[in-house]
């Protein structure tokens, strides 16, 4: 029903709503709750949010796992309620002038919580979107977890650009960055009773299932790795290009913002058209090409903005990459997905998915910038994309693809 895929979705978009938007905020956390000068708590409050990585893989292992025993529906609300008490336990975390040493020990811990809610969600709702799709319909479905994970960074970016807009300097500083984290809180108890409403996707036929060797699983999880890291550092690469477009561009920080305005806006629409194709054309199928536009585009997409330097070729360029990448790691997400069998899916899922993230996606910001670095050469970053999205589609071609059922002809 509408209400329940409502719930499912509402609850992802809110779930990264609450993750990266600590990453918008990081100046603004950094000088409320850690000690030193701007340098010194900018830096702090970054290693803050990269601690949220960390906890990943243990939210993905075992939320993951207590979905696969226990259903899909207690595990998205355990995850969901976990998420409101971070979102809550960071936005009223006291000042570093009021609490000392508390101060960024809690945002520590709250960060820490953040990170494994968000490890314990992907698993159980991406199973459950793939077990609640209707025949044909499965790529559709899937692509709204997607859909709706960009629909809360982009949310985060409005909400920042809002905030910073209606309020002075001393007064984001000081409270206004808490107001982003409340409006997310506010949503929790709506979220909570939507999902409370889910009906149960893993069937006890499904729980029944006889333990086989897991060789095969293992084996796809190793290629799911890859495959998954590959989309992960195109991913992060491109959310780098607001950072890249100011300090490697030198261009004004209204043009960088709208740079990722563009690439929000344009992930979202095609998250939904990558699903729908890989129903009609099958999940290698539909990856294939986009994937391959990727590897050979990519250096000269950025030799073109580099050269350039304008607006529009910076937003032209941000929405043609992130076009092509988001046409191929949809339908791969899709096609690693459904290769793990659903006695484990949503486990094996949450930590391939989790182990990405952390290994490729807190690494790949900070070593572009080192590319950048220590080569001089602002092409840097998609020499690194082609590289690893090469290394991805190669994956998947030692993962079997399932088979697409046809879509009922009502």
């Amino acid at each position: 029903m509408p209400k329940q895929i409502a719930a499912v979705v509402v609850g992802n978009a809110l779930e990264f709503y609450d993750f990266v938007t600590y990453s918008f905020f990081a100046v603004q956390i950094g000088r409320s709750l850690f000690p030193g000068d701007s340098d010194r708590s900018l830096m702090l409050s970054l290693g803050t949010f990269g601690i949220g990585f960390l906890s990943r893989p243990l939210g993905g292992l075992l939320i993951g796992r207590y979905a696969d025993r226990k259903g899909r529906k207690p595990a998205m609300i355990l995850s969901f309620s976990l998420m409101g008490i971070g979102l809550v336990g960071l936005a009223l975390t006291p000042s570093y002038a009021i609490a000392g040493m508390a101060a960024p020990a809690l945002a520590v811990l709250f960060r820490l919580i953040q990170g494994f809610a968000l490890g314990g969600e992907v698993g159980p709702n991406t199973a459950w979107l793939l077990e609640a799709a209707p025949p044909g319909r499965r790529g559709l479905y899937v692509s709204l977890h997607m859909a709706t994970a960009d629909v809360g960074v982009l949310v985060a970016g409005l909400v920042g650009f809002v905030l910073s807009s209606a309020l002075s300097s001393a007064q984001f500083d000081a409270w206004g960055w808490r107001i982003a984290f409340l409006l997310g809180a506010a949503i929790v108890p709506f979220g909570l009773a939507l999902r409370r409403t889910l009906d149960e996707t893993l069937s006890p036929a499904k729980e029944e299932v006889a333990e086989a060797s897991l060789r095969p699983v293992l084996a796809t999880a190793a290629a799911g790795m890859i495959v998954l890291g590959a989309a992960t550092i195109a991913n992060y690469t491109l959310q780098y290009i607001n950072t890249y477009a100011q300090t490697t561009l030198h261009m004004a920080v209204n043009v960088a913002f709208g740079a990722t305005l563009v690439l929000g806006a344009v992930s979202v629409a095609c998250d939904l058209a990558a699903g729908w194709l890989a129903d009609r054309f099958g999940r290698k199928r539909t990856l294939l090409l986009p994937w391959l536009s990727l590897i050979l585009l990519a250096v000269p997409a950025y030799l073109f903005v580099s050269a350039v330097r304008t607006p529009a070729a910076l937003f032209a360029t941000t929405a043609f990459l992130s076009l092509v990448h988001i046409m191929g790691s949809t339908p791969a997400m899709l096609l690693v997905l459904e290769a793990i069998p659903a006695r484990v899916r949503a486990g094996a899922m949450g930590l391939i998915y989790a182990g990405a993230i952390s290994v490729f996606g807190g690494t790949a910001q900070p070593l572009i910038r080192k590319l950048i670095e220590w080569t001089g050469n602002p092409v840097a970053p998609g020499w690194y994309m082609a590289g690893a999205v090469a290394c991805g589609l190669a994956a998947t071609f030692f993962i079997r693809e399932a088979r697409v059922e046809p879509a009922r002809k009502d």
